[in-house]
């Protein structure tokens, strides 16, 4: 077996073919972690609602989505949607929209955690002032839940980062596809994946410390 050398990954090499990969796995990471938020807020406020006609569906999508692994979804979303509406929407944007109608599930989980974690007083005083339940969740209960589950918020952003790496299967290019055409056309493949692990490792252990150093700083504000 040759002995990797790892020479060959230049700044230019770098530039050229995974920079490009990188912008999009921060661009996707970035909209599905607000898609995800938003549509999972939603769905949580659904399930939390008590009404029958809105709670159902929105179990039925949580759980139903949670069941299913990303990976076929993604490769579901690619294949089958084109044959529906008849035409392509191309690779980067099926990504996108099936990591939004993904994570919106993991993320209404987190938010449904959170919302529960307030203690019913908050809610029995915001009635008590005539706030309506939109405003009682708007201006007492939500801000307070997105403040308890920042750092699992953050934490879950940080596992999405690396799922990002599945939209390689769809040939979207995100930086694993990067550091991949890297290595086939520099003829140094091996190396190329050892370097995309690296980066990866670097990344999400960078952001998990600060996601540490967060937790402690809100610890101590409480």
């Amino acid at each position: 077996m040759s002995e990797l050398d790892f020479s060959f990954f230049t700044m230019e090499v770098f530039r050229s073919y995974v920079l490009k990969g990188l912008y999009f796995s921060v661009a996707l990471t970035a909209v599905a972690t607000a898609g995800g938020i938003f549509f999972g807020t939603l769905l949580a406020l659904m399930r939390l609602s008590g009404v029958k006609a809105l709670e159902i569906p929105a179990v039925i999508y949580v759980n139903g989505m949670r069941s299913i692994p990303l990976l076929m979804v993604l490769l579901w979303f690619f294949l089958l949607v084109p044959m529906l509406i008849g035409r392509s929407i191309g690779a980067e944007w099926s990504a996108i929209i099936t990591f939004i109608a993904f994570e919106a599930a993991y993320f209404s989980e987190i938010m449904r955690a959170g919302i529960q974690s307030i203690p019913r007083g908050q809610v029995f005083a915001g009635q008590a002032l005539g706030m309506s339940y939109g405003q009682n969740m708007k201006l007492v209960i939500l801000p307070q839940a997105f403040r308890n589950m920042l750092p699992i918020l953050l934490t879950q952003t940080i596992i999405l980062f690396q799922d990002t790496s599945l939209v390689y299967i769809i040939t979207a290019h995100d930086m694993l596809h990067g550091f991949s055409i890297a290595g086939a056309n520099l003829s140094h493949t091996r190396e190329a994946y050892i370097l995309a692990a690296i980066t990866y490792f670097v990344i999400c252990y960078s952001l998990s410390y600060l996601v540490k150093m967060l937790q402690k700083k809100i610890a101590i504000i409480r």
